[in-house]
């Protein structure tokens, strides 16, 4: 795949970037050199190898999965200007 001064002006264009005459013509080489590499990564045979997310064997930290209240309610309540029963009072603003 080749990208041309007009395709770089156009994607310029879409992502709202000011690209001048030069630039535009710079990037087209650049842009023409990624898509080499891109080519090139595509050639590679991956037959068989397994997806990686390291390429160190790592183990995930977890904690237990339990349920714990925190009994914090009425430290979380303490400075409410009206609270009953552990629960925040607010002045009615439907009608």
């Amino acid at each position: 795949m080749s990208v041309d001064t007009d395709t770089v002006k156009r994607v310029a264009r879409l992502a709202r970037i000011k690209v001048s005459e030069d630039e535009a013509t710079k990037m087209t080489g650049e842009l023409n050199a990624i898509l080499g590499f891109v080519e090139q990564l595509d050639e590679v045979d991956i037959a068989g190898v397994e997806p990686l997310t390291s390429v160190v064997e790592q183990t995930m930290k977890k904690r237990a999965d339990g349920v714990t209240d925190g009994n914090k309610a009425a430290d979380i309540t303490a400075n409410a200007p009206a609270s009953e029963d552990h629960f925040f009072m607010v002045p009615k603003v439907v009608e």
